[in-house]
């Protein structure tokens, strides 16, 4: 901070610092006098969520004594993520209140730009300065009167506009790069999903279809006891938790007695076989399918989770691990179970999945055609994926700088 520079409590640049309002479920109505909440607070902007608005009516309003907060307040969320992230209110069109967990500040003009307090609240120093008096042990929170002992940083308020414009203008550029690089990163994920799809659904001569029972060995999981496991270093035993969506998950335990290796040799897997969820099969990303990679060679499979053995004479594994990872087969699975219960798949549906087959040659060079694309879209996706990070780091070392009186 510059020697110029006076540094004074959050609370003393406010002409109103004040909580908001108690509203339970049964004080709001479909609609009336919206109730802004801490979801509508993000790092230095407002999130809208329309479709999650809530309401109270002009009578609840009236009653609970509510405080309208208008465009302009800064509203500062004093939950998590992060504690003391700050938006500044637009004009939504609508009468509005807002939550508990929100603090409303309204600073005195002859000493605080909302834009300038904004702006530093995104930085590292605010954060830092707030995570020093938050408190909670399974969720932090920061209590009103330690959000208003935090110390900001007050230049002038010729310095203050100063400062706000040069971020303002940065920022913008800051937020193209990264919506271009964010962009690009879908489009190149979304690129490889196309040709994913494409190779299996416009198929060539020579193609047949096959049950996967027919071109594969399929293991069903033993149900292991609870007790059978421990700390103690044994066998490992992969279970659902461990299929991801497209990897494998790797644990660090527990583990199954070492004499269960020969007990329940049946149930062993080896690198490079495919594992599938039968639990929980779809979540939001995709099908939990994956390999088993070298250091779960040898371990036990354990119940709801179903290994296959593909039969390199008729099929690839790599090839049908491909054709798993598709649209396809999530819409297979999603047609066979209840979509209002948890979305399990049956051993029999999965034995039945129809595998789609091109002779054994044209397979390896389809699976070396997707795999050279993986690769191509893997090293875009750390090129995209560093360039955002480095985008973000750009942000922070400008607000260090600028609040450190170095712009």
């Amino acid at each position: 901070m510059k020697k110029s520079w006076i540094s004074k409590p959050l609370a003393d640049l406010c002409e109103v610092f004040t909580d908001g309002n108690w509203i339970e479920s049964k004080d709001q109505s479909p609609k009336g006098i919206r109730l802004i909440q801490t979801g509508n607070v993000g790092q230095g902007v407002f999130k809208d969520r329309g479709e999650k608005a809530r309401y109270i009516s002009e009578a609840t309003f009236k009653r609970l004594r509510c405080t309208e907060i208008f465009e302009g307040d800064c509203l500062v969320s004093r939950l998590p993520d992060p504690v003391g992230r700050s938006c500044i209110l637009p004009d939504t069109g609508e009468r509005m209140i807002t939550a508990v967990d929100c603090s409303i500040l309204r600073f005195t003009k002859q000493q605080m730009l909302p834009t300038f307090f904004n702006f530093y609240s995104q930085s590292l120093d605010y954060l830092k300065a707030v995570d020093d008096v938050t408190t909670g042990t399974t969720r932090n929170r920061i209590s009103r009167s330690n959000l208003g002992s935090v110390p900001i940083p007050i230049p002038p308020l010729a310095e203050q506009q100063r400062i706000v414009g040069l971020l303002d203008d940065t920022f913008e550029g800051i937020a193209t790069a990264k919506a271009n690089a964010e962009k690009n990163l879908q489009n190149a994920r979304a690129l490889f999903e196309s040709h994913l799809q494409s190779v299996f659904f416009h198929r060539g001569k020579g193609w047949v279809e096959e049950p996967l029972e027919s071109v594969s060995a399929i293991i069903n999981g033993f149900a292991f006891k609870s007790t059978d496991f421990s700390a103690k270093a044994g066998l490992k035993c992969i279970k659902i938790t461990n299929v991801g969506v497209r990897e494998f998950v790797a644990e660090s335990g527990p583990f199954l007695p070492s004499n269960f290796a020969v007990k329940h040799r049946a149930f062993t897997v080896t690198e490079g076989n495919i594992v599938i969820a039968l639990t929980r099969t779809i979540i939001a990303g995709g099908l939990k399918v994956a390999v088993v990679p070298a250091e779960y060679d040898g371990a036990l499979l354990n119940q709801r989770v179903a290994s296959i053995i593909a039969n390199h004479h008729v099929v690839d594994g790599k090839f049908l691990f491909a054709f798993l990872s598709t649209q396809t087969v999530v819409d297979y699975v999603k047609g066979r179970v209840n979509t209002l219960m948890q979305p399990n798949l049956s051993i029999a549906d999965l034995r039945s999945l129809p595998i789609p087959l091109p002779p054994l040659s044209e397979q390896i060079k389809i699976t070396n055609q997707i795999d050279a694309l993986r690769e191509e879209t893997q090293r875009l996706a750390t090129l995209y994926t560093r360039k955002l990070a480095a985008l973000e780091a750009l942000k922070k070392s400008l607000l260090h700088q600028a609040f450190s009186g170095e712009l």
